[in-house]
């Protein structure tokens, strides 16, 4: 018999297992192949409860609060946002430094720009960093959901009104060394306020332009360095702004006044 026509042999069945591979193989929609298969992981209704996760909210770590937990002040938002820190230049670099640690860049506008020479340095300048500039002088800074920016204006006891003002994801912070005739305006307009020691006189005022009772305004003279009181429309914390060793190398150790 010519080989060229002899009858090709039956084929045989795969086997059981062969089949199964071949099944497994035969994916229609182009997914990949079949991955090994797990039972569900379920969870009693009545455990529901304990399920949960520890995560904080998202922003600048001003310290810890009274019961030990941090105290994260969210200054990258998508609505303008103004803060006023009545307390110390210390304070004030310290959050500006976390703030870049956080993503944002952060712009200082001030009048005294040797006092923020060494953390610019140390941070780094440019579209990644922290710049400095004069009064009046902060140029346009595209903030966005991808680089929201904080602008940082110590401009002393009576800051001008600013060129560059709070914006979607670009908050404003605006340092007062002290209370100024200026202070109450700025502090009606803020949604966040924060006030280290001060005078008996200051903290009378304070008082009566946050709505704070007496036993608060009447603690704030004798509040220790690092410790702020902030004041937001409906909370109030006091928040101890602990440094770290690279802060402490870099920044020193928490002070009132420099």
């Amino acid at each position: 018999m010519n080989p060229a026509t002899t009858p090709a042999a039956p084929a045989r069945p795969a086997p059981p297992a062969a089949r199964g591979l071949r099944q497994r193989l035969r994916l229609p929609t182009g997914f990949g192949l079949l991955g090994p298969r797990h039972p569900r992981h379920t969870l009693p209704l009545d455990r529901i409860d304990a399920l949960a996760l520890p995560l904080g909210d998202d922003g600048v770590v001003a310290g810890v609060n009274a019961a030990g937990q941090p105290a994260v002040l969210g200054v990258s938002r998508p609505t303008p946002y103004d803060i006023v820190l009545i307390g110390s230049l210390w304070t004030a670099q310290v959050l500006a430094l976390r703030a870049t640690a956080t993503g944002a860049r952060v712009a200082v506008e001030t009048g005294r720009p040797q006092q923020w020479s060494q953390l610019v340095q140390a941070v780094g300048g440019g579209q990644a960093g922290m710049t400095v500039h004069d009064v009046g002088r902060v140029p346009p800074q595209g903030a966005s959901a991808g680089a929201p920016v904080l602008v940082v204006r110590d401009c002393g006891m009576r800051p001008p009104r600013g060129r560059v003002t709070s914006a979607p994801w670009q908050a404003v912070l605006t340092l007062l060394p002290y209370l100024s005739p200026v202070a109450p305006r700025l502090m009606r307009q803020a949604p966040l306020v924060g006030v280290q020691r001060v005078s008996p006189d200051e903290a009378r005022e304070i008082g009566r332009v946050t709505g704070l009772p007496p036993a608060e305004y009447e603690a704030l003279p004798n509040l220790p360095d690092g410790l702020t009181l902030w004041c937001a429309e409906q909370d109030r914390q006091y928040v101890m702004t602990q440094p770290t060793d690279a802060e402490v190398g870099l920044l020193g150790a928490p002070r009132r006044v420099d």
